[in-house]
């Protein structure tokens, strides 16, 4: 999943106010430095890890996700920044796909907090293992919410 880009910048998108706020800073940061944003979204089937699980059409839910991705983007954006970003959606544990998509990046961008953070908790699990498992620098994003 690396990619040999001078500039890159991967984001972790995952719904949250935090990560809304991570990717804003992404987008100024390579606007700073002539690189460009790859906005990454894990992406896992439901009960995928418990012995029983609700009868999922596979193909329809990632779809359904790459939809919600492609429009958090252009909410957070707007059209013609969504434009200027790649989407990636990959399968998989969060921490786990942005250390992949991180790799030879210049920086991986992640909200301090995901959707299941616990308000008082400093960090969410995903930032927490990212910052200390990355082959790159880390930034960690606040949003004003938090």
């Amino acid at each position: 999943m690396a990619m040999e880009t001078s500039g890159r910048v991967v984001v972790g998108i995952d719904g949250s106010a935090s990560s809304h706020a991570a990717l804003r800073w992404a987008v100024r940061y390579a606007d700073l430095i002539g690189g460009n944003v790859d906005a990454v979204a894990a992406w896992e089937l439901p009960g995928m890890y418990s012995w029983s699980g609700p009868v999922v059409d596979a193909d329809l839910d990632e779809d359904n996700a790459r939809q919600g991705l492609v429009q958090e983007l252009r909410d957070v954006l707007g059209t013609e920044g969504a434009a200027s970003v790649r989407a990636l959606l990959v399968r998989g544990n969060p921490a786990d796909v942005l250390l992949r998509a991180a790799e030879g990046a210049e920086a991986l961008v992640v909200g301090s907090h995901g959707r299941g953070g616990f308000a008082r908790a400093l960090l969410g699990s995903v930032s927490h293992r990212v910052a200390q498992h990355a082959d790159c620098p880390v930034v960690i994003v606040r949003s004003k919410a938090s």
